[in-house]
């Protein structure tokens, strides 16, 4: 029996923002007008999850959930449980403040698929966001599953048994379809386990992580950010952060990998939220 409740949070919680977020990836099944998302579980039904309040009084409706199991990982992923307030008063101390005002509120929303994160980082490698998202939808709509209008992710098991020359035909390089098909046949054997990761630190993750072909300290990061949720990463080359600085800095170049470190200290433990928010910034 499918189970629905409503969830009040004592914090100032901006769930129209997470949704904007959600909506660029193609794959997730997002409704800005009505203020919800469908989330689709392992264990094979789809939880609706619906704002009904404010950014100061939120409240949501969830709806589908089939026990308190699924209903904690439906909190963990949108990060329900955990207050934004001590994030927020963090930062009020910092450089970053004024968007940290204008985004109050904002979470860090996990992924829904921690092997579809991981698919999803490999494929939009070196491209532009449009065609990444093309190329992921193409991936998503040959080899993975649609339930009431939302789109799964493949298995690994059935990515590992696809041929370079397939990927190929779809346009993917050479080296993306290798990456691929390497790692999700590491998966598929066992011999990498994305969900132990979430017992695991950040080092260690991204350790064993980065012994594949295919996954750099930039894809591990990400795959910490979004699919794990950890608090405290920063991805100094990415050029959009950089670009996000310089216009909060009112700076005439972007501020290099070394300037941006020397603010860690100000901003750690939560790293994370600041790429977060100067992301949104720019958005």
């Amino acid at each position: 029996m499918l189970l629905n409740i409503e969830l009040k949070l004592s914090f100032p919680y901006d769930f129209d923002r997470a949704l904007e977020r959600l909506s660029g990836t193609p794959v997730n099944f997002v409704d800005l007008q009505q203020r919800f998302v469908r989330v689709p579980m392992e264990e094979g039904n789809l939880v609706k999850v619906q704002a009904t309040g404010t950014i100061q009084e939120p409240a949501f409706l969830i709806d589908g959930q089939e026990d308190e199991e699924q209903l904690a990982h439906i909190k963990w992923l949108f990060h329900f449980e955990e207050s934004l307030d001590g994030i927020a008063a963090h930062f009020a101390r910092t450089d970053l403040a004024p968007i940290f005002q204008e985004h109050m509120g904002t979470p860090l929303v996990r992924s829904f698929s921690l092997y579809g994160e991981l698919m999803k980082s490999i494929i939009h490698q070196q491209l532009n966001l449009t065609f990444a998202n093309t190329l992921l939808m193409r991936f998503v709509e040959k080899y993975g599953s649609q339930q009431d209008g939302v789109w799964r992710y493949p298995k690994p098991e059935r990515i590992a048994a696809v041929t370079v020359e397939e990927l190929r035909e779809m346009q993917f390089s050479t080296r993306k379809a290798e990456y691929v098909i390497g790692l999700s046949q590491a998966i598929a054997a066992g011999a990498l386990d994305l969900e132990s990761m979430r017992m695991k630190n950040d080092e260690d993750v991204t350790t064993e992580l980065i012994a594949y072909r295919g996954v750099g300290p930039w894809t591990a990061q990400g795959f910490l950010m979004f699919g794990l949720g950890r608090p405290n990463l920063f991805p100094t080359a990415d050029i959009g952060l950089q670009n996000a600085l310089k216009t909060l800095w009112k700076l005439d170049r972007k501020p290099t990998q070394d300037e941006i470190r020397e603010r860690f200290p100000d901003w750690s433990p939560y790293l994370s939220y600041a790429a977060l928010y100067l992301w949104r910034s720019i958005e």
